[in-house]
């Protein structure tokens, strides 16, 4: 079923390392993917971000929004996929060492594709973003491809919950130096500071400047996203009486994970931005129990009639990210003479020209992002009928 260009490189944690048809894949776990980027893209190119409907928004600060579901779903997914390409190799401790090196490099190509993205178009180092979406996956795909392999999963499970309890206690007891005491505010706690102190204001998050979403010290509760992802992957790979028994411990672990976070919300509040703990315990049962569901439908009961565009986004999952954030840059550099006599970019020239003449502006904004959904979703159905499947 698959096969790999020549002009491919090798695949990260965002995807397994086995072939599409063969006995361990989770075609549950592409269409999760594939639901994942599609809702990424779908967020990430709304036609005018001043008019988006709430549910595609970020929350402002604490609290959560199916937008923010997004990113914590994907490491998610990337925790589940190394369970799959990698279960084989920790049996093998002589292959340790070549496959830490496989995962290192592989890591690499992905920060390296999101500090190309940042310097694109004008490549000023001296104001490029280092944190970012890509970096954080790469750095979480890296920790938790090593703690896979020299781990077992009850070693995993205590790293996950001391993660938690840590990352509570430095954000909410530990002095911010120069500022005063422990606070969740966006610029003045722990995380803010070691950003500005590590990177300068420079290199962080245009919108902000003062602090960053994919801040350096919110990567440790992000690797707790992943050791979840790597649980729930593991628990789906042991063996089972049947896969009922499987799905419905997921659901009740999942669901206990949910209840935890919205309890300790309370007082250590779901946070996007900051990846509290509430908020690892909250979408990491969601996500547990949305891999349920679809582990249920299309990998036990075979109902797969309608997850074939999911699969095409979900088996280029990186490449459709990476290029979706590219492209409409490189169409912008192209001007087109406006009716006020200014030149503007051929997306935000077709934009004007074909949505807002005939939607309300946020209706406007919507249809664009979804007719960007659905070009994505022909160029990848085309690729993968040819069987272009780019790996990262």
């Amino acid at each position: 079923m698959q096969t790999i260009t020549q002009a491919a490189v090798e695949t990260t944690g965002a995807a397994p390392l086995v072939e599409a048809s063969g006995p361990g894949r989770l075609v549950s776990l592409d269409v999760f993917r594939g639901i994942t980027v599609m809702a990424m893209i779908l967020v990430n190119n709304p036609g005018d971000w001043g008019h988006i409907y709430a549910p595609l928004e970020h929350a402002k600060w604490h609290g959560c929004t199916p937008t923010d579901l997004i990113f914590p779903f994907f490491l998610f997914i990337v925790g589940v996929s190394l369970v799959y390409a990698l279960g084989a190799v920790r049996q093998k401790t002589e292959n340790h060492g070549r496959a830490m090196a496989r995962i290192a490099r592989r890591a690499a190509v992905l920060y390296g594709l999101g500090l190309f993205g940042a310097l694109f178009p004008h490549f000023d180092f001296s104001t490029a973003r280092l944190p970012g979406v890509l970096a954080r996956i790469a750095l979480v795909f890296l920790i938790c491809g090593i703690i896979f392999l020299k781990t077992n999963w009850r070693t995993q499970a205590r790293l996950l919950v001391g993660i938690l309890i840590l990352y509570s206690v430095l954000l909410q007891l530990v002095p911010v130096p120069g500022i005063g005491p422990a606070n969740l505010e966006p610029e003045t706690n722990l995380g803010a500071w070691l950003d500005r102190l590590l990177l300068g204001t420079a290199h962080l998050w245009k919108q902000s400047k003062t602090w960053d979403p994919e801040g350096v010290l919110g990567t440790l509760p992000a690797v707790g996203t992943g050791l979840a992802g790597m649980l729930a992957g593991q628990w789906l790979r042991r063996p089972a009486p049947d896969a009922a028994t499987k799905v419905v411990w997921l659901f009740v672990f999942g669901a206990g994970a949910v209840v935890l976070g919205m309890i300790w919300n309370g007082w250590f509040p779901i946070n996007k931005a900051l990846w509290t703990s509430s908020f690892v315990l909250y979408t990491g049962g969601l996500a547990t129990m949305a891999l349920a569901a679809l582990y249920w439908l299309c990998d036990v009961q075979g109902l797969r009639n309608w997850i074939k565009p999911f699969v095409v986004f979900g088996v280029n999952a990186i490449t459709v990210f990476f290029l979706s954030g590219l492209v409409p840059r490189l169409l912008n550099m192209i001007k087109i003479p406006a009716t006020n006599g200014k030149a503007v970019g051929l997306c935000a020239w077709l934009y004007d020209t074909f949505f807002v003449p005939y939607l309300s502006p946020i209706n406007a904004s919507l249809v664009g992002a979804i007719v960007c959904v659905l070009i994505w979703l022909g160029i990848l159905w085309v690729m993968y009928e040819k069987r272009v499947i780019i790996k990262v």
